[in-house]
């Protein structure tokens, strides 16, 4: 190939020389050229200023050391024991099952098909419908599709008054109109099929008799098909309304005598070892016998590991500075123990932690029992838990320890490691409750921020509020208004309360002329005009509506120290302060066991 006439450079000298062709092109190629095949000496660390090195032993307080010695050999005996048992709060003793996370066995809530004589959930009532159908398909039954649509219908309720949870809301009534007719209601068909003494064939017109059978073994496999995909306890003993929160326990055998780990104020969303006390229940839980299998002990010889982290000097190429970890820049405040502790371990202690690692499966309450270690000189020492003595000293200091209910009892140095899952995939908040405190008032207020709508997912309990309120004035129809006043000025004595603030009421505890509870009350929906008596506001929330669903209904109670006094909020002219925070959320938790991963879905309750 030829170079184009315009690039030829007649005389190279000269035109370097002078400068003829500026350019800001450069290409520059160092090449590394061996001079031997050994490369022994290239990978050598070799020091060429003692006296330099001596130094830097000196800059950073190598000459101050106690001990020179080093650990080079460590023996551990460790005990370990599976948690086996696990009791709600109220409820009976099971044996655990650690193939469920622990967040899906404490947290999973009874879906509410019914609010009010309402049907709800219409989502889950299609999603379930349809899967009904595929069943029938796939058995080559398909033709009793519309059987079934006869038999558990979506039907639109009246246009009245009662209808508003429907027609108040356009997203809500445009969907629950696109099922009606079109889609089996799934949900009434799972609730009927729950009952041992029904059948899928009930009510059915049998085209063959032989169908029946295959009828009612497709309703068992569709049982089985919504029970894998959503997870329901058989009661919700581990949920205590009046506190907001979770408590129960589980039980490990440690040393022949069983260990009570109590998790009564439970509510963070995830559980750890610092969700649980050690209860001192003499006995444990009872219930089923510990498998023989269920506390091993071991022995493990271990080499210690010197501790290493980012930015740390390097103890071979003098590496004393990294990009990466810059402790100047670390501020923290002289209330902040962690920082201060982390920058303690970093620049004075680094190098006297050592690492001896030890695998413990989930779902363990593991004891170190004893902890030999040898050192380069030949001595041998037993080490002891530094958090080991009374509960109550206050000289102790410890890490990742399980607090004992009882002071005065001494420490538990155990560890455990719960049968949770380490990352949870949360869907949108399906409910959203927000506890304010009315302090002219003297009451309560427990604010529906996110409601459940009547087509599954969450809304706005202050557009829902809005609409349904507009919706029952447009029942009535227009209403005059009252006179203009005479006076220049006007008073309004009271304006209406949101229908989404549901009033909490302090009552006497019985037996009590000073304890107190908060008790849920209702506000009367009143519109000017309505010739109809007022009707209570009923709350929209799971969370709130506790009692309210069952035959009779029951007054639900809150125990008023659980509503803190604490950040700040003015509504309708009157000053309340936000306590607490309580979220229903419809998320997806990831069930692990032995060769099998599949997802599995919950309803979590937590406070914030």
């Amino acid at each position: 190939m030829s170079i184009p006439q315009q690039y030829v450079v007649p005389d190279l000298n000269a035109a370097l020389v002078e400068r003829l062709y500026p350019t800001v092109t450069v290409w520059n190629r160092l090449e590394g050229r061996p001079r031997a095949e050994d490369f022994d000496r290239a990978l050598k660390a070799e020091i060429r200023d003692a006296l330099w090195m001596l130094t830097k032993q000196w800059q950073i307080g190598e000459f101050f050391a106690d001990d020179a010695a080093s650990p080079i050999f460590a023996k551990v005996r460790m005990r370990t024991s599976q948690v086996t048992k696990y009791q709600a709060a109220g409820g009976p003793t099971e044996s655990l099952d650690t193939a469920i996370p622990m967040e899906t066995k404490v947290e999973r809530r009874i879906m509410k098909w019914v609010w009010n004589g309402q049907k709800m959930r219409f989502d889950l009532r299609a999603q379930l419908g349809r899967q009904w159908a595929k069943l029938l398909k796939a058995v080559a039954l398909g033709a009793y599709q519309p059987k079934y649509l006869a038999q558990y219908p979506i039907q639109l309720p009246a246009h009245d008054r009662t209808g508003d949870y429907v027609y108040a809301h356009r997203r809500g009534w445009q969907e629950y109109a696109a099922l009606a007719g079109r889609s089996i209601d799934g949900g009434d068909l799972y609730v009927y099929l729950s009952d041992p003494a029904h059948h899928a064939s009930d009510g059915i017109a049998l085209a063959n008799p032989a169908d029946e059978g295959k009828l009612d073994a497709l309703g068992a496999e569709f049982q089985k098909w919504v029970n894998d995909q959503y997870s329901q306890p058989a009661q919700e003993a581990a949920w205590k309304p009046e506190y907001l929160e979770y408590q129960f326990s589980c039980s490990a055998p440690q040393a022949g005598n069983p260990v009570v780990l109590a998790a009564d104020e439970y509510a963070q969303g995830h559980v750890d070892w610092y969700s649980f006390d050690r209860a001192s229940a003499a006995g444990g839980l009872g219930g089923p016998p510990d498998p023989a299998t269920a506390e091993q002990v071991d022995i493990s010889s271990f080499i210690p590991t010197p501790v290493t982290f980012q930015g740390m000097p390097d103890p071979r190429w003098w590496a004393l500075d990294d990009r990466k970890t810059d402790f100047g820049n670390v501020t923290p405040a002289t209330t902040d123990l962690a920082q201060l502790l982390l920058m303690e371990f970093g620049l004075v202690y680094a190098n006297d932690w050592f690492l001896a690692p030890f695998r413990i499966p989930i779902g363990t309450l593991a004891l170190v029992e004893g902890l030999a270690v040898t050192n380069n000189f030949g001595e041998r020492f037993w080490v002891i838990a530094a958090g080991t003595g009374a509960q109550d000293n206050w000289h102790r200091w410890a890490m990742f320890e399980i607090a004992s209910e009882t002071a005065d009892t001494k420490a538990d140095t155990s560890l455990l490691i719960p049968p949770s899952t380490a990352n949870i995939l949360d869907g949108d908040e399906l409910e959203e409750v927000e506890w304010a405190r009315d302090e002219v008032a003297n009451m309560v207020w427990a604010i529906e921020r996110t409601i459940p709508s009547v087509d599954g997912p969450g809304r706005s309990g202050k557009d829902e509020g809005q609409e349904t309120l507009r919706y029952q004035q447009q029942l009535i129809g227009p209403v005059a208004g009252p006179p203009d006043y005479a006076a220049s000025i006007a008073y309004l004595a009271m304006t209406s309360v949101p229908e989404y603030w549901i009033p909490f009421m302090p009552t006497h505890v019985t037996g009590s002329a000073r304890e107190i509870q908060l008790q849920r009350s209702r506000m009367l929906r009143i519109i000017q005009g309505d010739p109809n008596p007022p009707v209570k506001v009923p709350p929209r929330t799971t969370l709130v509506r506790q009692g309210l669903d069952i035959n009779p209904p029951q007054s639900y109670f809150v125990h008023e120290e659980e509503i803190p006094e604490q950040g700040s909020l003015s509504a309708n002219h009157s000053a309340a302060r936000v306590g607490r925070k309580a979220k229903l959320t419809y998320g997806w938790l990831c069930k692990s066991g032995p060769g099998v991963v599949s997802d599995r879905a919950v309803w979590r309750s937590t406070r914030l």
